[in-house]
């Protein structure tokens, strides 16, 4: 096969002899070169693009770990908001049960109830003075803070508990321990002890006092107790008798109407009945006994005694 190159400068000829196989060795050498060029290139672009999604790979995750720990982060900051608030909530009943328990202590106590008024914030103040502000307290603390206080409030509830059963126990006592006037307006018109008799004019013995005042006026129990006789009884005419417990009993004669029953529980200061002369009696008053331990005493010992 001839070949003919032609110089492109001087433009000159030159014949050039090849041979078939001579061409097609060159042709299969060129083939060869670019096919090995093709692969190396597809190769490339393929090791690039596995980078590519490597990357991209990674990314992802990274990104998904972190999503992850946002997600915990969120659930942990949402449990502590839930537990604060729980403990808060907590809290904030016990101040109310110690409020109410506060108010049932002055009233107990007799206790002045401006003085100790649970319903107000109590006074104070006075000049300012700043200082310099304390560190954040981180979260953690915060819950701390509120379980101390939370046991601080749980350490006063049982100490005001304890105090409030001894007001009791105290006011239990003086409701039913013998004090006082049988009679809320009155006065005394005859004494215990030796006396002329006001029907007869003799010499005798007069069991208790007799309290005086307007017909129909209130009569009233000098302490809680079980009425243990209401009714007609001989001289006393209508009377109630009223067992207070601890070995005391009293009695309330010449009444003009009674105002409770047999078996009937009446608080001190409660009204049993109306001033009255029923009986053997000269005019409306009411006769007052007091028994101890079985025996008539002197009803002058519990009308001017007070006992807290």
């Amino acid at each position: 096969m001839k070949f003919i190159i032609i110089d492109s400068l001087s433009g000159k000829q030159r014949l050039f002899f090849a041979n078939r196989l001579f061409v097609c060795l060159v042709f299969a050498g060129l083939t060869f070169v670019l096919a090995t060029t093709a692969y190396v290139a597809y190769r490339s672009g393929l090791a690039e693009a596995e980078i590519n999604r490597g990357m991209v790979s990674r990314w992802q995750k990274l990104l998904g770990q972190q999503q992850e720990t946002l997600e915990d982060l969120r659930q942990e900051a949402k449990y502590n908001l839930d537990v604060t608030t729980l403990r808060l909530a907590q809290l904030q009943a016990r101040i109310v049960r110690l409020d109410a328990l506060g108010e049932r202590l002055v009233k107990t106590g007799d206790l002045d109830a401006g003085e100790f008024d649970f319903s107000r914030v109590p006074g104070m103040g006075g000049p300012e003075n700043l200082v310099k502000p304390f560190p954040k307290v981180p979260p953690v603390l915060s819950v701390d803070l509120l379980a101390q206080l939370a046991r601080d409030i749980e350490d006063r509830e049982q100490q005001l508990a304890v105090l409030d059963l001894l007001l009791i126990t105290r006011k239990t006592q003086r409701d039913f321990f013998p004090t006082g006037r049988p009679v809320q307006k009155g006065w005394m018109s005859s004494g215990y002890g030796y006396r002329n008799d006001p029907i007869t004019g003799q010499r005798a013995w007069h069991s208790g006092m007799d309290f005086a005042g307007s017909p129909g006026a209130n009569v009233i129990a000098i302490a809680a107790g079980v009425v243990s006789f209401a009714g007609e009884k001989g001289g006393y005419g209508k009377m109630v008798e009223i067992n207070h417990g601890g070995d005391y009993l009293t009695r309330y004669g010449h009444q003009q109407k009674l105002r409770v029953q047999m078996g009937d529980v009446v608080r001190k200061g409660e009204v049993i009945g109306q001033l009255g002369s029923s009986g053997r009696s000269t005019g409306p008053h009411v006769h007052f006994e007091v028994f101890k331990n079985g025996r008539i005493v002197d009803p002058a010992t519990y009308t001017h005694h007070t006992r807290r």
